[in-house]
């Protein structure tokens, strides 16, 4: 109370000392130079819109246990609007094969092309159907703070267990600004930290790391910048998971990761699982790795997309820009599972090449 009291007596006191219009009080001659008004300074008194009455709330050091997290897919509809079944289908498989999180609505999830309505329901969907079973890690960052902690006030409100935030992308900022950004967050809940400079065009430094993990809140960090990174976090007590399937065996391993979150257990969930939880295992390591290959061949999630409309676990929808890979590397993918054991690979039909005919792509959803 006292806060809001002083800010509104800053308000009614508050002056600004501007220059006279030219000709005002002209037969009295300015005495030195005129300085520009200072920006008043408005204390921050909002105060975290949260409940301590959430469903399945999670402490971070829960999250910090988690050594599986799928960034989940998301299917689509022939219109372009979410194909709920599908999803719980998908979402059945991870649980069923091991996954002790998701992160909803993240890059693979296609968050980015999601309005904020879509998103929240979504990690609202995902928390009261599958909540009970499985960590749910909602992607709320942006790079606005006030779109970060408005859509993390209502991701922790419908009861998501965790916040995924990332650096402010594209409008970047300074380390003091990173700081900031983060900060106004990690009040809310267990947070993830993503740092992966190949999309967002700024790296985030160690020095801003180990200044926001002095946070309660702060869960770790999903890091993309390679194992050389991560073992610099974990020498120094944080908690790191891989970003980079084709690295996460020898992170979890040899550096000092917890996990990973990972793309290829949309796929794999069990394989993947093992290469977790099952010890060093460079033989499977070495068996996944194609597959890994193939599936960052152009951006994620085109060829995820591509795959799981091919094992016919979600329709051949694709929202723009995003489109199916060529024929040439569907049918590579034939060979891929082949390779692997079908068994080793969700769904239950055969894998089809599918013509370019059977892709629908939305531009308006």
């Amino acid at each position: 109370m006292s806060s809001l009291m002083g800010y509104g007596a800053s308000l009614r006191y508050a002056t600004l000392q501007l220059p006279r219009p030219a000709g005002a009080n002209n037969h009295k001659r300015r005495v030195g130079r005129w300085r520009s008004p200072e920006a008043a300074v408005i204390p921050n008194f909002h105060l975290p819109m949260r409940s301590l009455e959430v469903k399945n709330r999670t402490s971070a050091e829960e999250i910090k246990s988690l050594r599986l997290i799928t960034a989940i897919k998301t299917p689509y509809l022939p219109d372009g609007r979410f194909d709920l079944e599908a999803y719980d289908r998908l979402m059945n498989i991870q649980i069923m094969n091991g996954a002790e999180g998701v992160i909803v609505g993240g890059t693979t999830g296609e968050g980015h092309l999601m309005s904020w309505d879509e998103h929240i329901m979504l990690i609202g969907h995902t928390i009261n159907c599958f909540g009970e079973s499985v960590k749910v890690i909602g992607n709320t960052g942006s790079n606005s703070t006030r779109e970060a902690i408005h859509a993390t006030e209502q991701g922790f409100a419908v009861g998501m267990h965790a916040a995924l935030h990332i650096n402010p992308y594209y409008g970047k900022t300074s380390l003091e600004g990173l700081v900031s950004h983060f900060e106004a967050v990690l009040s809310m809940g267990p947070t993830i930290i993503y740092n992966v400079p190949s999309r967002t065009g700024q790296d985030i430094p160690p020095a801003v790391i180990h200044t926001i993990a002095q946070s309660a809140n702060m869960a770790g960090v999903k890091e993309c910048m390679g194992n050389g990174r991560i073992k610099e976090y974990t020498d120094k007590g944080v908690v790191v998971w891989s970003g980079n399937d084709d690295q996460c065996h020898d992170a979890r391993w040899g550096y000092g990761a917890t996990g990973v979150i990972s793309v290829t257990s949309n796929l794999a969930p069990g394989l993947m699982r093992e290469l977790m939880l099952g010890g060093k295992n460079t033989s499977l390591n070495a068996k996944l790795l194609p597959l890994i290959e193939w599936l960052f061949c152009e951006p994620n999630p085109i060829a995820l997309n591509t795959a799981l409309a091919q094992l016919g676990v979600v329709r051949p929808i694709f929202r723009l820009p995003y489109v199916p890979l060529p024929l040439a590397r569907r049918v590579e993918f034939v060979n891929i599972v082949k390779e692997l054991g079908r068994e080793n690979i969700v769904g239950d039909g055969d894998v089809q090449v599918l013509d370019d005919d059977d892709f629908i792509l939305v531009g308006r959803y």
